[in-house]
């Protein structure tokens, strides 16, 4: 049985505790804040399934955005519709419109007749554009497919049993992550999802992997670092570290498939 506790010593972590505050003063405002009518929206927003509630809410929104089912000006559902919607907390919610509004898509405006407005679209949010030109190339829908069966292959070998050497290396890698400057975590990162694929034993899941890999960081460096993304992606690989030493192949591959489930659905909301 894995434990999902919380990655101790990130740095990430670290900006987390006053994000609980952001837009709390919405709550005044939320009653008389009906937001956008139902109807168009409802194909967009549905509950998100349990594991990846930040990402998946991020993507779901920004979809909303990108379709134009809200237009600029106009204001979104409140705070209370959208996390009903969504199945999500107020917490997580907030922490969504918070990257919203840091992309200058939307903004938060108090009062009576307050709420969280969409801006309108003008130069596309940074790494936007350049992220459109290295896709134009590739199938991302395939990449992200593949990734998540090599990675989960991989950590299911892995967890069938590993030397103490190859532990202490699989446990160095996860160390590493934990206190990464922000600019050197995908790095860090990324070494950690080698290391796994190379002590999986197959030399061509290891080649396959890093190929797949050096793809998928080309789409991941031009979209934003998120600090709650990396926070919670440290959760994911403690487990998934966990399992493997545990000895627990099942909850290993399941615990990977969530967690590129969460880098699939942040992608795919950027792309939206």
């Amino acid at each position: 049985m894995v434990t999902r506790g919380r990655a101790h010593g990130t740095r990430p972590a670290a900006a987390a505790a006053g994000r609980a505050a952001d837009g709390a003063e919405e709550e005044a405002a939320e009653t008389a804040a009906g937001g956008a009518a139902a109807g168009p929206l409802d194909s967009v927003l549905r509950p998100v399934r349990a594991g990846n509630g930040f990402e998946e809410a991020l993507e779901q929104i920004l979809q909303l955005l990108r379709l134009g089912l809200v237009p600029p000006g106009e204001r979104l559902p409140s705070e209370r519709e959208l996390s009903q919607q969504l199945r999500i907390s107020r917490v997580t919610l907030r922490e969504a419109l918070k990257v919203l509004q840091d992309q200058g898509m939307v903004e938060s405006r108090r009062g009576r007749y307050g709420g969280t407005f969409v801006l309108p679209r003008t130069a596309s949010p940074d790494g936007t554009g350049e992220l459109r030109r290295r896709i134009a190339a590739v199938d991302v829908e395939d990449t992200l497919r593949f990734r998540e069966v090599l990675e989960a292959g991989a950590a299911g070998l892995c967890a069938e049993g590993l030397t103490g050497d190859e532990e202490a290396r699989l446990r160095g890698a996860l160390d590493a992550t934990r206190g990464a400057r922000l600019e050197d975590y995908r790095r860090r990162d990324t070494l950690l999802h080698l290391t796994l694929a190379e002590l999986s034993g197959s030399r061509t899941l290891a080649a396959q992997y890093a190929a797949v890999r050096a793809t998928l960081n080309e789409l991941l460096d031009c979209i934003p670092l998120l600090v709650r993304n990396l926070e919670h992606s440290q959760q994911q690989h403690a487990a998934v570290v966990e399992a493997v030493l545990d000895r627990d192949a099942d909850a290993a591959r399941e615990m990977m498939r969530e967690h590129c489930g969460g880098t699939a659905a942040l992608l795919r909301g950027f792309l939206a």
